[in-house]
């Protein structure tokens, strides 16, 4: 069954903390996985939170570590010595461990690194702290199987179960030739029915993927996701292999790029969450906050510019939130659909002309529809000619909206420019702003006509 922590549950295990209720704290957490715990823990003070991490058996609190949001995993480091995060740190896997090393200061990363017992780990884990961000050779781990191509199936047995010692899930194995360079996978069914005399580079597979160092961590989530592999090997650029990239690295990849263009999209320049201090919050929001105040200055003052206009038929008024509204979210949706389509590789440089057509045409479509029902609204409630001035305008606005937000997000894109900033604000403002100047423009052609 699913953990959810409640306020009652949360009252309870505070108030055994504070009475150093241990025996209590021990069967609540026997019960509960390493996410659960994590839940927990960042619902604490730091007080707490340390008394109650002191009393998780090792290899648990390691996992329970890595589970933390990244301030309280801070907060709680800044508790322990340098000795006592290498403790954790040898529970982990060189991947992880070089996470949590890599949010340390550089001194404290030192003193750590240097009280690390398996000197190959800590050498390990030194090597993953200096590849650049965002990279794969900063998700990859060290741990892994290998074996040569020339040995048998025997001695290759033997090997894995020597290398298996330090890989907790077995994958894969990864056959090298002689300078160590990857040149195929072999299976474990392979590895058993085969002679044990036989060798390696008889009956391995020699097509196999793998990415260098220096791909981006988008670039491994989108390979592992369009070959649906659960582990992609990684080699350095002489195509020795280095490391592999397990599935849940990729995943927390996708969610982190996720919830980054959510954020984006929403108005959010900076990666946020809600535990983050009232300043940095605020401090994420305000750009964009800005940018629609002043998209808003400039809607009043066209606004303004039709003052005449709207005093001799002030019943105009009445449809400017809409004019704004349905610009601002045909913009929304079209530029949605094309940051999606860039996201997952399936818009081509070859298919954004026809695209543009497509989505132009599909505002065309929900225009006519939108602007028939409006129509039929304002000619009841109204007199016929802002029935027409309204239908004509908003069918106009819907059109332009379709392409503005279908071409700002594909040239936000050549230019290097993260996309999902086109859905948020930025479209949303703009489209207010041609949306006022079109319904006006257009009211001023109909009326006079009419008149």
């Amino acid at each position: 069954m699913q953990f959810e922590l409640t306020t009652d549950y949360l009252n309870k295990l505070q108030d055994a903390i504070a009475s150093k209720n241990q025996l209590f704290i021990k069967e609540q957490l026997s019960e509960l996985y390493a996410p659960d715990i994590a839940i927990i823990i960042n619902q604490l003070n730091v007080e707490e939170a340390s008394y109650l991490y002191e009393l998780i058996n090792d290899e648990l609190a390691a996992d329970v570590l890595l589970e933390l949001d990244d301030d309280k995993r801070e907060q709680l480091l800044s508790t322990f010595s340098s000795k006592e995060i290498a403790e954790q740190i040898d529970n982990m896997e060189s991947d992880d461990a070089a996470d949590v090393i890599a949010e340390l200061p550089e001194n404290i990363q030192e003193e750590v690194l240097a009280h690390i017992e398996d000197i190959e780990q800590a050498s390990d884990i030194a090597e993953l702290i200096n590849y650049e961000e965002g990279t794969a050779g900063s998700l990859m781990a060290k741990e892994l199987v290998s074996v040569y191509a020339f040995e048998t199936v025997s001695h290759c047995i033997e090997e894995i179960r020597k290398q298996t010692d330090s890989v907790d899930v077995l994958y894969t194995i990864y056959v090298v030739d002689n300078n160590d360079r990857l040149i195929g996978e072999l299976s474990l069914k392979k590895l058993i029915i085969s002679h044990p005399l036989a060798r390696v580079e008889e009956i391995y597979e020699p097509n196999i993927q793998s990415v260098k160092t220096s791909a981006t961590s988008e670039e491994v989530a989108d390979f592992m996701r369009k070959y649906d592999l659960v582990v992609l090997p990684v080699v350095d650029q002489l195509n020795r292999l280095v490391g592999r990239i397990t599935i849940d690295d990729v995943v927390d990849v996708i969610k982190e790029t996720a919830d980054e263009n959510l954020q984006r999209m929403s108005g959010i320049s900076d990666d946020v969450d809600t535990n983050d201090k009232l300043w940095v919050l605020s401090k994420a929001r305000i750009p964009w906050l800005l940018v629609g105040m002043c998209g808003g200055i400039i809607g009043s003052r066209i606004i303004g510019t039709y003052e005449e206009q709207l005093k001799i038929h002030p019943e105009m008024a009445f449809f400017i939130p809409l004019i704004g509204a349905m610009g601002g979210n045909v913009g929304v949706q079209s530029s949605a659909i094309i940051v999606q389509g860039l996201a997952n590789n399936t818009l081509l440089g070859d298919k954004i002309g026809p695209k543009l057509l497509k989505e132009l045409g599909v505002g065309l479509v929900n225009g006519i529809i939108c602007s028939v029902l409006i129509w039929a609204y304002a000619s009841v409630i109204e007199d016929w000619k802002l029935a027409a001035t309204v239908s004509v305008a908003l069918l106009t606005v819907i059109i332009f909206a379709s392409f503005l937000g279908t071409f700002v997000p594909l040239t936000m894109n050549k230019f290097k420019i993260n996309p999902a900033l086109a859905t948020g604000p930025f479209v949303t403002t703009l489209n207010d702003i041609i949306g006022m100047t079109i319904y006006f423009l257009v009211g001023r052609l109909l009326y006079g006509v009419f008149l």
